[in-house]
């Protein structure tokens, strides 16, 4: 499948990096800032364990874009939704199967509404990555997986998909399940981004300091209850994951408080000012998660002013 890649940082330049490498039709969608970048130094990807590669693939801005591709992956922050939904539309075709790869689920409707249910599918991507100060990206450890799928859990292009997404250098999943996923990732979103932006801390300093652990379980419990009233309980396994990375004794942080700490935008609204609309809609209460986000709210308004 002809394939575009909608932004080329931590998450999309990663996989579509690596699908490029594998020999796949790869296209980037990219700022003219970010293009000069690439075009200087190249796709560059750093692994965890020191190695490197460089790729080339073939790069496009707003105003190049050259046609309907099959597959269109959207691959940015959701404060960047509206304009990069701008930026693809020549792209999208009778056929076309987006890909979101964004956090929460406020862009579901968005893309349904822009494009046509027939459209837009779900996706989820776990992945620890950065963008380092000269444009490379960075694994930063070995978790790298995509997930994917129709959101009513059943399409004929699925197989087609699969394929398009599918390389030796990370695990590619398709779903029949997607909406689920995304909720099960929302919330370990949720509790990972609260909990180190309200503490300024790292997991492992979290979990050693007093009442740290019984702070984090608390959170966890508001994001479950949250998504059970909204009829997606999460599934044991999932809670297993959530709990076991939150007990951590690695210096884990979460990209929205790398963010953070950087002074960049961050996500609040989508990840945790969604989340608590809908704990309000259901009558859950969700204090610890209300106090992290007016903790993001004030640092966006600094930030802001």
């Amino acid at each position: 499948m002809r394939t575009l890649f909608v932004g080329a940082g931590a998450t999309g330049g990663y996989f579509g990096g690596r699908l490029a490498e594998a020999g796949k039709d790869i296209t980037f969608l990219v700022r003219p800032g970010r293009r000069a970048v690439l075009d200087r130094r190249g796709l560059r990807i750093k692994s965890p364990g020191g190695g490197e590669t460089v790729s080339h693939p073939k790069l496009i801005t707003a105003d190049t874009v050259d046609g309907p591709y099959d597959l269109v992956v959207l691959a940015v922050k959701s404060y960047a939704l509206e304009q990069a939904m701008i930026d693809m539309a020549p792209a999208i075709g009778p056929r076309t199967v987006i890909v979101p790869l964004l956090n929460g689920l406020r862009h579901v409707e968005e893309l349904r509404g822009a494009f046509g249910p027939e459209r837009a599918w779900g996706g989820v991507c776990l992945i620890e990555a950065t963008v380092d100060p000269d444009g490379d990206i960075v694994q930063m450890s070995s978790l790298h997986r995509i997930g994917y799928g129709p959101l009513d859990g059943e399409d004929g292009r699925l197989p087609e998909v699969t394929f398009a997404l599918s390389g030796e250098e990370f695990d590619s999943n398709p779903s029949h399940t997607i909406v689920q996923d995304m909720w099960e990732k929302w919330i370990f979103l949720a509790t990972m981004a609260g909990l180190t932006t309200l503490m300024r801390a790292s997991l492992r300093d979290l979990n050693a300091a007093p009442g740290g652990p019984d702070l984090a379980d608390r959170m966890v419990g508001e994001a479950i209850a949250i998504a059970a009233a909204a009829g997606h309980e999460p599934r044991p396994g999932a809670v297993a994951v959530l709990r076991s990375n939150l007990a951590t004794t690695a210096p884990r942080t979460s990209s929205m408080y790398r963010d953070m700490a950087q002074g960049l935008p961050v996500e609040s609204d989508a990840i945790l000012g969604d989340l608590l609309a809908e704990a309000a809609k259901h009558d859950v209460p969700a204090p610890m998660l209300a106090a992290a986000y007016t903790n993001l709210s004030i640092y966006a308004a600094k930030r802001a002013g």
